[in-house]
């Protein structure tokens, strides 16, 4: 019998090793975790959180037929509410006592618009605390101090992961941003992760908490001092909550905890107000969020999710690194023995165990909210496999065995 390859086994366990290092490609194994989410049976109590997606055919709904206007074409018409349609939703929403009312879209008027504006801040002004969203980006005319800022004092661990800023590409008027909390956005990206929610970036040298983790803090009517941030490991929350925390400065949210998102629409919104209705009664101390509809400006719809991941403490739990190095040592002895394996059943093989661990991973992950490694076996399975098939040694050496 021939001696195993010791430089097929080095490569596996190099391969294996630079699978785990490199972040590159640990995020092919996000796509896998997106995927499986979508398709586990992942079931979640209700989040105290709701969330109102509107757009301008709702307030066209709300028009009698004979003064309705024809509606512009366009992406500056799906994002252009006036301060009227803004206060509409927020006197409809103050029947209800919500704790936090956060408003994704920014609060920049058009000029013919301003003249509302007042309407808008008297509506405001009840809200117990509104939150409201400024986009971070490089040095402009009308850059914040990190004092007018919610700065997150007990921080540790090292910050070279964060993303940095420098000023703020988009904010509200003064007038707004004085009668609310600022909720820090990063500017949009294509490249987004759909999995990766950012709660921390680094703002002049400061530590500042993006949109979704600042709605968390007052809705626990807590202050920036009171959390603790461990870079790299966690967040901290004073009830004792947990928030993990990758380098970057983001957390992986469940999308299963979509589905224990209350969604409501602009007109149910209003007749629930109009009628006082008791069903919507337990919107009284929850977040609430504003959204529009078909906004390109706001990016994905991952806020609501990333907040009641939190809320259910639904995090998915990765399998410890030493699963991986297992995995790696496992598949390193495959390497050392793969020419005693004829090749068509080493393929047929290789098909039955990728489509087993799947399953095994869809279990985990629907039961237990546990993520084993699913790109490290599945690439060091198949690299072998290649390796088997282009073999041609250790064919013709196995059709010499089989003819004698």
């Amino acid at each position: 019998m021939r001696r195993p390859s010791p430089w097929l086994i080095a490569v596996v366990i190099l391969l294996g090793i630079l699978i785990m290092r490199e972040s590159r490609l640990r995020r092919v194994d996000d796509s896998f975790l997106g995927w499986f989410l979508q398709n586990a049976a992942i079931s979640l109590p209700p989040a105290p959180i709701t969330l109102v997606e509107i757009g301008r055919a709702d307030f066209q709904s709300l028009t009698p037929a004979g003064e309705r206007k024809p509606l512009p074409k366009g992406e500056a018409a799906r994002r252009s509410l006036s301060p009227l349609e803004y206060a509409l939703f927020l006197q409809a929403i103050l029947e209800f006592h919500p704790a936090v009312v956060g408003i994704e879209p920014f609060l920049i008027w058009r000029t013919r618009d301003k003249v509302q504006e007042q309407v808008f801040l008297d509506q405001a002004m009840r809200v117990p605390k509104l939150l409201v969203s400024l986009e971070l980006g490089g040095k402009g005319a009308r850059d914040l101090a990190p004092e007018d800022l919610p700065v997150l004092p007990n921080v540790s661990g090292t910050r070279g992961a964060l993303p940095e800023f420098s000023g703020i590409n988009r904010q509200p008027d003064d007038d707004i941003r004085l009668i609310s909390t600022p909720g820090l956005v990063s500017p949009p990206n294509e490249n987004r992760d759909r999995l990766r929610v950012p709660m921390l970036f680094e703002y002049r040298g400061e530590i500042v908490p993006s949109f979704a983790l600042e709605a968390i803090i007052l809705w626990l009517r807590a202050t920036p001092g009171d959390v603790q941030v461990e870079l790299g490991s966690q967040i901290v929350l004073p009830n004792g909550w947990k928030i993990p925390l990758h380098p970057d400065g983001s957390t992986t949210i469940n999308l299963a905890a979509r589905q224990s998102v209350r969604r409501l629409s602009l007109s149910e919104l209003l007749v629930a107000a109009q009628e006082h209705d008791h069903r919507l009664s337990n919107i009284e101390n929850q977040i609430v969020l504003l959204r529009l509809e078909g906004d390109p400006l706001q990016g994905p719809n991952l806020v609501a999710a990333a907040i009641a991941t939190i809320q259910t403490n639904s995090y998915i739990r990765p399998a410890g690194v030493l699963l991986s190095w297992l995995i790696t040592l496992v598949f390193a002895l495959l390497a050392a023995s793969y020419r005693m394996i004829s090749r068509s059943n080493f393929f047929l093989g290789a098909i039955a165990c990728s489509a087993g661990y799947a399953m095994v991973e869809l279990a985990f992950l629907s039961n237990e909210r546990l993520w084993l490694p699913m790109f490290l076996p599945l690439a060091l399975l198949w690299f072998i496999v290649i390796v088997r098939l282009v073999d041609r040694d250790g064919i013709a050496r196995h059709e010499i065995v089989a003819t004698a």
